[in-house]
């Protein structure tokens, strides 16, 4: 299934991850309390759904889920891996598993620093500045099994 990221009830689930609650976004966008309310309900359907899915095609074993912060905590049956999937609004449904990377030599490098600066930013967490994508990616999912 794919996300309908262009959809409102998502502007609404991204308002909601971001501390504002039902009636602030109501409020904020003139509907009511109630439209937010069902809209977050459906939203969090497709967010849940859309974890268990991929999930799934990874074949990662779900530990936690979090359908409010777009998170699923597990664990790849094939790498025998801690495995995270995360919703974020600029880049998507991401699957990560723990892993030692050599990150130096890797051509995504720049593309990995930007994603967890980016997801971190989404989440309002902070993580320390390090040129090493492997220690940030350690940090912030840290911090996020925290928070699920």
């Amino acid at each position: 299934m794919l996300l309908p990221t262009n959809e409102k009830q998502f502007e609404f689930w991204k308002l909601r991850r971001g501390g504002s609650s039902n009636i602030t976004i109501a409020n904020l966008l003139g509907i009511s309390r109630q439209a937010v309310s069902r809209a977050l309900l459906v939203m969090d359907e497709k967010i849940e759904t859309t974890l268990h899915d991929m999930a799934q095609a990874n074949q990662i074993e779900i530990d936690k889920i979090n359908a409010e912060r777009g998170v699923l905590i597990g664990r790849s049956i094939p790498f025998n891996a801690a495995a995270i999937i995360f919703i974020s609004e600029k880049h998507g449904i991401q699957v990560w598993y723990e892993h030692d990377g050599n990150c130096g030599s890797c051509q995504r490098y720049t593309e990995c620093i930007e994603l967890l600066w980016d997801y971190a930013t989404e989440l309002g967490i902070k993580i320390e500045k390090t040129a090493d994508p492997t220690k940030m990616a350690e940090e912030l999912f840290a911090k996020v099994k925290a928070i699920v």
